[in-house]
């Protein structure tokens, strides 16, 4: 059984060793407000967030670092067609033998063919999560992930970060 990857000293740890001042943790003025559903899923429209660095085969890989562009994977899209490039390379190797198991493409389908989910946005959407310039999420990433997400005219946003 794999051991869990401790996500924030393996963050320091490269940043200590590329030589770069230690890395700044975003931290929210307050605490998000959590908002009931006003409709149960059965009758919600769901959309998807993925900060795995999911594309689909034939769009471009996402670059290394910085990297604030968004891909569009249609919901329709192929498990086979899934692909990932990102930043923290070491957590994908179960995600490229098997996508299913960082997005989840097949079984919201099947639960949306049960009436479980009322329906699936027409697309899904995938960024970088491993950004390092905050100031380029607040200003670059989110807005446009705001837009792209409001387009889909979506309930409920399943977010699987990576």
């Amino acid at each position: 059984m794999r051991q869990p990857v401790s996500y924030i000293r393996q963050t320091r740890d490269l940043y200590d060793s590329l030589g770069y001042q230690p890395y700044n943790w975003f931290q929210a003025d307050s605490e998000p407000d959590f908002v009931k559903p006003s409709k149960s899923l059965s009758d919600s429209r769901l959309g998807v967030l993925s900060t795995a660095g999911t594309y689909v085969a034939g769009q471009v890989a996402y670059h290394y670092k910085d990297d604030t562009s968004i891909r569009v994977i249609p919901s329709s899209t192929s498990v086979d067609d899934i692909r990932f490039s990102h930043v923290t390379e070491n957590y994908l190797v179960d995600a490229r033998q098997d996508p299913r198991c960082v997005f989840p493409i097949q079984a919201l389908q099947k639960l949306a063919d049960q009436g479980v989910i009322g329906s699936l946005a027409d697309n899904y959407f995938s960024c970088m999560g491993g950004i390092y310039s905050q100031r380029r999420v607040t200003a670059e990433l989110i807005p446009r992930l705001e837009a792209k997400l409001r387009s889909e005219e979506i309930d409920l946003l399943l977010l699987i970060p990576l």
